[in-house]
């Protein structure tokens, strides 16, 4: 791989990620109203995970993997049930109540958590005398303020782009939205437990480099917490039988492109940038849904919403180019080291 496209490779990543969440998202919230099991759904796309994750780990990490140590173990185990066990039953809970576009809004906390949580563990560091430390700064304190107004201002309703939906949705049994509040507060829970997730694969990087293994211990301790939760409070044997429908259709493509590429392609990400930079590109997610559910489900914003968009992007860019110091600063550093090194001989 050339420089320059290893250089680039990261971003890319990211960008493929959250249109993988996009679609992930908008696919979820019809098998949801379908009457799809939360529990039973998660254990099955991390076991189709779990799968494609361990041939690819044998023959591509079986010379360099590095030895499990107990503590390894327990670190994984806990990155499972913080990241996928906790986060994505809370956050599919709360998406029965909501629409996929507040939902993907929502998600743009997860920048301003993630950098809270790596300046607390000292992780990043921040300078707010330097530009692009200021930029940083400003661009997290944008995203959180244009997802306020998206969530919280609505103003006047805007034209559709669409007359009428292309895809029509017809639940089984009544709808489950009308809640808000509710879904809104779940849905933020959760992606407080991903930001931890991020910062806590992080700190496991560094000690177990083998990402394929990684991903797959995770998605295997993820089966086995979110089959004991389904054993406990999901008895119903129905459930747990599949056909070839939409519940299938959001397993299938959630265990081979959330689970399986996606979770590697940000443990890539926050192996060479950091946990901060994997989280700065959800916004992206949300333009993604809110197009998608304008053209096909007909879905009508608001003002509020608009403007809120924008904003949010405003404070991707900042805190991208802030982010993107980080690299000379990195290379500066190394040379003066070098540079001292050199005069102490």
């Amino acid at each position: 791989m050339s420089p320059s496209l290893k250089a680039c490779a990261p971003y890319i990543d990211m960008v493929v990620a959250q249109f993988a969440y996009a679609g992930s998202n908008i696919l979820c919230k019809l098998a949801l109203e379908q009457g799809m099991s939360l529990l039973v759904f998660i254990v099955y796309r991390h076991l189709i995970a779990m799968l494609i994750f361990g041939p690819l780990a044998f023959v591509f990490e079986r010379k360099q993997r590095p030895l499990l140590s107990s503590s390894v173990i327990a670190r994984i185990f806990v990155l499972a049930l913080l990241g996928i066990t906790i986060q994505q039953n809370v956050f599919y809970a709360g998406l029965e109540s909501t629409s996929p576009t507040v939902a993907s809004a929502l998600s743009n906390v997860i920048p301003a958590f993630t950098s809270i949580m790596a300046m607390i563990l000292r992780m990043e560091k921040v300078s707010v005398k330097s530009a692009k430390g200021r930029a940083r700064v400003l661009g997290t304190l944008f995203c959180i303020s244009g997802v306020l107004v998206f969530t919280f201002w609505k103003g006047h309703l805007l034209g559709g782009i669409m007359k009428s939906p292309l895809i029509q949705v017809h639940a089984k049994g009544p709808m489950k939205g009308g809640n808000w509040l509710k879904g809104s507060t779940f849905i933020l829970l959760s992606y407080i437990a991903f930001s931890g997730w991020l910062i806590l694969q992080a700190s496991i990087c560094k000690i177990y480099p083998a990402t394929l293994s990684m991903n797959t211990l995770m998605c295997f301790f993820a089966s086995i917490q979110s089959s004991a939760l389904a054993l406990i409070f999901e008895r119903n044997a129905s459930s747990w039988r599949m056909a070839w429908n939409i519940q299938l259709l959001a397993i299938i493509y959630c265990g081979v492109v959330i689970s399986g590429l996606t979770y590697y392609l940000q443990t890539y990400c926050i192996n060479e940038k950091g946990p901060v930079f994997s989280a700065i590109f959800t916004p992206l997610s949300l333009l993604t849904v809110a197009l998608f559910s304008a053209f096909f489900f007909a879905e009508r914003l608001h003002i509020g919403s608009l403007i809120g968009a924008c904003i949010i992007v405003v404070g991707l860019y900042c805190v991208l180019w802030g982010k993107s110091g980080d690299a000379s600063e990195i290379d500066d550093d190394e040379i003066c080291a070098a540079e001292k090194t050199s005069s102490h001989v």
